[in-house]
């Protein structure tokens, strides 16, 4: 969950006096970091996942009621498996390390030390690290109810009274309608950041999400009557119902309001190291189209606080909760007294202002390739992405080319969002700080990360890294493993056979829009190049997600791609690990080709079918906690579980193949 530090943080009031000083040394330790490390090479060719657990009190349904809650009182896990904690040499001893995340009720896991993707045996560690982490999760929790599943979204989130221990929705630091500040973590960076986004925006974020219309849903032309009414705060965040201009909430829309609805999903991330920066930048560019492709076909979130949405994936719900532009950024109609910027009626604190446009939120689709290698063309830029011109300028200046400079100018026309006081100077030489402060809260479809300067050539410090960040979390370690590995043999095939996957970028962002529509795997057509493999004009065709995966008479597919590479360069695989492999990759091929639902699809048939729908778009707490029920067992390999699951064939090889002794009975 990007940069964590330590100290007092300030006020957004406070803090935006310090947002130019922030960008000028974050640029400086940039640059210094640049110089050490630009021509570092060879580097190997490392790798890592991350995941992300919801816990969630699912009551004993020998009970009269059954119950279904999210747990914000189980902190002393994180803190007894991380480091310094009582139990943290069972996270070493074990091999995985767990980190904060934004929510209490959260969980975040990777493995202690990165994958080797040069070796065929790192790749099949994977799934048995994801056991080992829910296992030590598992068995730290004191309270046999709560278990840790690894779901994109909690489904009851924000609903009634849907935490463990009961929480009252009062919190100052969202001023939200339906999550109390209880959920968040404790921690103060997260308070504050979800404080300073509604602060700088001046108004609460705004979320509104297709509502899936069913035979009893209300009617699509009003709002939701379900959302409260009340006047707890002295000023008017532009609430659902007091501003009659401009609500907030949107017809036909489910309506959500606090960061927390974001930042509380859970996704798979996976984080690869190339040899030099040259090729992190092509990797970086090639796999700008993979990820729309990877958001569809991991869907996992077709439901947002207790409505069924007419959307499968949780992307744009996050890009929401933390937009923090003010109306004038947005290039929309500013509210009733509303400030241009951050909370003022201008700028009498002699805070310097630039205001501009901007197209996106800060969680976002790249908007820009860095190119930097003989098949980019700047024409393939096509999308409006502004840039801080002051950095561009200095980059430009100081060796950076073009399109690296474009890109880090782009990511420089924010603001910082919490900064310690204690933090405020630092010696540029040593710290990272001010750079990350403004990178790690730029979350795009992927991030360009970038050495510290202690990483000298021949460092064993991380070199340049490229993050895939857009992928759901599924709800077994196996499919995560599946899509793990599947993404890094997919770069690195790229880099083997030298791929061409330019298109213009603004094709990429219409895929991530047709990445969120329900059921894309069988509705949808999403752009591709076809002639991958030379450097002539580009042939762009649309396909389905089943003919790029899997192929079809335009394109090879993606996993033959796949198949091909492996062939090549790991003549030395074993029959046990081919087997393996092979199950990951007809998960994939079936969830492409349809004859596996999407998380997204099953999760919709099952409340469908379920007798307690009552085809309204509302999903009853029995309906979701029945759901709950199966993803544990499902997550446990439940062998009637898996086979409704993922079919007979896969059902079969995971029942065989299960590990028996690390779920309690």
């Amino acid at each position: 969950m990007g940069l964590l530090s330590l100290g007092t943080p300030l006020h957004w009031n406070q803090s935006k006096k310090h947002a130019e000083h922030v960008r000028n040394n974050g640029i400086s330790q940039l640059l210094i970091s640049h110089e050490i490390s630009k021509n570092r090479d060879n580097d190997k060719f490392y790798w890592g996942d991350e995941i992300e657990y919801i816990m969630v009190n699912i009551s004993d349904e020998n009970n009269d009621e059954k119950s279904l809650k999210l747990s914000i009182d189980h902190d002393y896990v994180l803190d007894n498996l991380s480091e310094d904690g009582k139990n943290y040499q069972k996270s070493l001893d074990n091999e995985v390390l767990f980190h904060p995340e934004y929510g209490r009720f959260m969980l975040e896991a990777t493995p202690l030390n990165p994958y080797d993707g040069t070796s065929i045996s790192d790749y099949f560690k994977v799934e048995d690290n994801m056991h080992r982490r829910r296992k030590l999760a598992i068995e730290e929790i004191e309270n046999p109810n709560v278990y840790p599943l690894t779901l994109t979204t909690y489904p009851l989130m924000g609903v009634k009274d849907f935490c463990s221990p009961s929480a009252e929705v009062n919190g100052s630091a969202s001023k939200s309608l339906f999550l109390p500040d209880e959920i968040i973590n404790k921690h103060v960076r997260f308070p504050t950041l979800t404080a300073n986004i509604r602060r700088r925006r001046g108004q609460k974020v705004a979320i509104n999400i297709p509502l899936f219309k069913d035979i009893n849903t209300r009617s699509m032309d009003a709002i939701d009557e379900s959302i409260p009414v009340r006047d707890l705060f002295p000023y008017s965040d532009n609430e659902p119902f007091l501003n009659s201009k401009n609500p907030a909430a949107k017809p036909g829309h489910i309506y959500m309001d606090s960061m927390g609805f974001g930042m509380g999903s859970s996704c798979l991330q996976v984080t690869m190291q190339a040899k030099n920066m040259n090729e992190a930048r092509y990797l970086f560019d090639s796999l700008i189209n993979i990820a729309p492709l990877m958001l569809a076909i991991t869907a996992a979130a077709p439901v947002f606080r207790g409505h069924l949405a007419d959307q499968d994936v949780r992307w744009n719900v996050i890009s929401g909760a933390v937009d923090d532009r003010t109306p004038f950024e947005r290039n929309e109609e500013p509210l009733l007294n509303h400030p241009l910027y951050g909370g003022h009626e201008n700028n009498s604190e002699n805070v310097k202002v630039n205001m501009k446009r901007i197209p996106k939120s800060r969680y976002e689709s790249i908007s820009q390739y860095l190119g930097g290698n003989e098949f980019f063309k700047s024409s393939y830029n096509d999308l409006n992405a502004p840039i801080n011109e002051e950095v561009f300028n200095r980059l430009k200046s100081n060796g950076f080319d073009n399109e690296l400079s474009k890109h880090f100018a782009h990511l420089f026309i924010r603001d910082p969002l919490v900064l310690f006081s204690e933090r405020i100077e630092q010696d540029n030489n040593e710290s990272m700080d001010h750079f990350e402060n403004i990178q790690s809260t730029n979350w795009q479809t992927l991030r360009f990360k970038v050495p510290s300067q202690d990483s000298k050539p021949n460092s064993n410090k991380p070199g340049w890294r490229v993050e895939l960040r857009p992928m759901e979390i599924s709800l077994t370690d196996f499919e995560n493993a599946a899509y793990s590995v599947f993404s890094i043999l997919l770069s690195r095939a790229i880099l083997h056979f030298r791929l061409n996957n330019y298109l213009n970028i603004s094709l990429v962002d219409e895929n991530m829009i047709r990445a969120h529509h329900r059921d894309a795997i069988n509705k949808d057509l999403f752009y591709i190049r076809t002639n991958i493999n030379d450097n002539n004009d580009e042939i762009i065709k649309e396909l389905s997600l089943n003919d790029i995966f899997n192929g079809s008479n335009e394109f090879k597919g993606l996993i033959p791609i796949v198949k091909e590479y492996v062939e090549i360069e790991f003549k030395d695989i074993s029959k046990i690990q081919q087997n393996k492999l092979n199950s990951y990759l007809e998960l994939i091929s079936g969830r492409a080709s349809g004859k596996i639902l999407t998380t997204a699809t099953f999760f919709r048939s099952f409340i469908n079918n379920h007798k307690d729908y009552q085809k309204d778009s509302i999903v009853p707490e029995s309906v979701a906690y029945d759901f709950c029920k199966f993803a544990k067992k499902l997550s446990e390999y439940d062998s009637d579980s898996v086979n409704e699951f993922f079919g007979p064939k896969i059902g079969q090889f995971l029942i065989e193949n299960k590990y028996d002794s690390i779920f309690r009975n």
